[in-house]
């Protein structure tokens, strides 16, 4: 474990950072390209910790990838072209790999078994297994399939109708995968919109998927034909330095390259609300996903409400909008989030934990949590539990603070955004 001493009371922020490709793209292009026929390009690709480990275990399921400067070179030989694996399936800190590789083998005719660190087998799985049994799958794991390790043994699998109960992208990604080697249609209804990214690949690589408000429909059967993909940047990265332009006195920041899909901009919605000199420019809409450049200068923000069909657009940004409201005059509400108690680890309490000893005035909530603005932030010895979104907020937190400011297990940042303090210090004046 990795203690970094942070940069902290610095006097402002400039400057342009090129975003690091989408954590969730990244993942689906290698999915997508390992069950499709034929060969698959893709750059801009994320070469973080959790998409490296969905590289790991599609190449023990006989898949041929190769890396270079250039991107991934990705041959696949359809669902069919997957074999057993002879060793365990590692997928390291990555709930979108497990749990969408999940939905792909469970149509396979074979045995194989998920593993993954400590805090994925604290993630509950339920909410996967319970539906793929369902379709047909047999699937086991400790206490009755919701933790791991998890074995598969999958097979011919029936369509289903099924209702989310919760608004998660990975479970609904997972019976979208799981439905296109079904035998017939498969319908799955979220309760509130969720990313979209596996429902746009589809279409990018030859499929049909349709979409009603909420009620999806996927035809089993098909064949995925090879494309290529370029990455575009993760706004969930480029979330913490909106925030750091936004709160750091001074600042102007230009952001390039930012995905845009309307289902993950909730943290642009946000910062406008609560008054965050925020422009998006030269914004590029196509069929597969679009992107643009966001310009964020240093302003006078107000406190707000985040609820509802808001939360599953910005889940992965609340650690950073805490931290943000934090610099809010007056008080912030964030509710209807309980979803972050199943995350990498509980990020209601651990936000609301480390922001505290760093003097933000914050509480937890049994769904979210309160934030009282505006607090100047004293420094102290601070810790990602492992948490890579934890860890880049509180380095961004850092930059406000008076004193010396130390994080611990800074090592987690590398999940995601392995340049992430390059490109900080880059910035700074």
């Amino acid at each position: 474990m990795e203690t970094l001493k942070l940069k902290t009371n610095v006097n402002r922020l400039v400057g342009d950072v090129t975003i690091p490709g989408d954590k969730s793209i990244s993942h689906r292009s290698v999915m997508f390209g390992s069950i499709a026929h034929g060969e698959t390009r893709v750059t801009n690709f994320l070469p973080g910790d959790d998409c490296l480990s969905t590289i790991a275990c599609f190449r023990k399921l006989g898949v041929t990838i190769e890396e270079s400067e250039e991107g991934l070179r990705i041959i696949g030989n359809g669902f069919e072209g997957l074999t057993e694996p002879s060793e365990v399936l590692d997928v390291g800190n990555s709930g979108t790999t497990i749990r969408l590789l999940m939905g792909i083998l469970a149509g396979r005719p074979f045995f194989s078994s998920l593993v993954g660190d400590a805090s994925i087998g604290k993630r509950p799985m339920t909410r996967v297994t319970v539906p793929l049994t369902q379709m047909g799958a047999k699937l086991d794991g400790r206490k009755n399939g919701d933790f791991t390790p998890i074995s598969i043994r999958g097979g011919q699998l029936q369509p289903i109708q099924y209702k989310l109960p919760v608004a998660s992208a990975q479970v609904k990604s997972a019976l979208i995968l799981a439905g296109l080697q079904a035998d017939g249609i498969s319908t799955i209804i979220e309760p509130a919109e969720t990313r979209d990214h596996t429902e746009r690949m589809i279409r990018q690589f030859g499929g049909e998927i349709t979409k009603d408000n909420l009620t999806i429909k996927v035809n089993g059967g098909q064949k995925l034909t090879a494309s290529t993909i370029h990455v575009p940047g993760d706004i969930s990265s480029a979330a913490f330095f909106l925030v750091a332009g936004a709160i750091i006195p001074g600042s102007e920041i230009v952001l390039k390259n930012v995905g845009l899909n309307p289902t993950r901009t909730g943290i642009i919605e946000v910062m406008q609300n609560m008054g965050a000199e925020l422009e998006i420019v030269q914004a590029e809409t196509n069929d597969i996903e679009p992107v643009g450049d966001l310009i964020i200068k240093n302003s006078n923000l107000k406190g707000t409400v985040v609820e509802g069909n808001l939360i599953p657009r910005l889940i992965d940004e609340i650690p950073i909008i805490a931290l943000l409201a934090t610099q809010a005059e007056g008080t912030t509400i964030i509710k209807d989030a309980e979803e972050l108690k199943v995350k990498e680890t509980n990020r209601i309490d651990t936000v609301v934990q480390e922001l505290k000893k760093l003097g933000a005035n914050i509480e937890a909530t049994h769904d979210g949590m309160v934030i009282h603005g505006k607090s100047k932030l004293t420094g102290g010895k601070v810790s990602s539990h492992g948490d890579h979104r934890i860890g880049m907020m509180l380095a961004i937190a850092a930059l406000l603070s008076e004193n010396a400011v130390e994080l611990e297990q800074s090592e987690a940042i590398s999940v995601s955004y392995p340049n992430f303090f390059k490109h900080l210090n880059t910035l700074i004046r």
